[in-house]
């Protein structure tokens, strides 16, 4: 099975490969691990990951310039039907909109905007960065499998994705009110918070992602 990590110039891309090399292991090592910004490579694949750190316009602009990226993207993931997970930026990317730094279109498979997160109180700083509770609001999701509710995970990050349609947030995290921590829906799944640096929670929900056949 061919596990394609999308290269656009953003996001710590060398720990989540190490991170799914390492669970694959603990499943059977029947996958192939691979980082390209290539967009026929990602054709080919059979799961498909987009990692991101930083401003969502300019994430949307990095894969924008790599060629054919996005409609490989659409093709084997919105068309294709095959699983695929975001992480952080690579969650929001997955939304219609980001307002940072100007309005930006994203992807479009999740109807929703990325918007500032505003917490309440003063004793939140933003970005909201460090490790906090996921509060699971899907029952029975493959990848949040062993996933305990109010287990922690470790978030750096100062948007957030609002969902349209709340059956999308399958778990959330309290800062100052809800934020969407996973979201979800068909063959897609996206994490704000960064699984490869979420020690056991996080290896857990890696492992469930590269055995989930939806």
């Amino acid at each position: 099975m061919k596990v394609v990590i999308v290269d656009y110039g953003s996001g710590n891309l060398r720990s989540a490969a190490k991170a799914l090399e390492l669970v694959s292991t603990e499943i059977n090592g029947q996958y192939d691990i691979t980082v390209t910004g290539d967009a026929a490579v990602v054709g080919k694949a059979d799961y498909v990951v987009l990692p991101g750190v930083g401003a969502f316009g300019d994430c949307v602009a990095g894969l924008a310039q790599l060629d054919g990226m996005i409609d490989a993207l659409n093709e084997v993931v919105a068309i294709g039907g095959r699983p695929f997970l975001g992480i952080c930026v690579g969650m929001q990317l997955m939304a219609d909109r980001g307002i940072e730094h100007g309005e930006h279109a994203g992807l479009g498979w999740i109807s929703g905007d990325v918007l500032p997160i505003e917490p309440v109180g003063e004793s939140l700083k933003i970005p909201h960065m460090g490790w906090n509770e996921l509060r699971l609001t899907a029952e029975n999701h493959p990848v949040l499998n062993d996933i305990v509710d109010r287990t922690h995970a470790y978030f750096v990050h100062s948007f957030s994705l609002r969902c349209a349609d709340e059956a999308n947030v399958l778990a959330v995290t309290d800062y100052g009110g809800a934020v969407s921590a996973v979201v979800g829906r068909d063959n897609m799944i996206g994490t704000q918070f960064h699984p490869e640096k979420s020690q056991a929670a996080g290896l857990a929900l890696l492992k469930n992602f590269l055995k989930w056949q939806p």
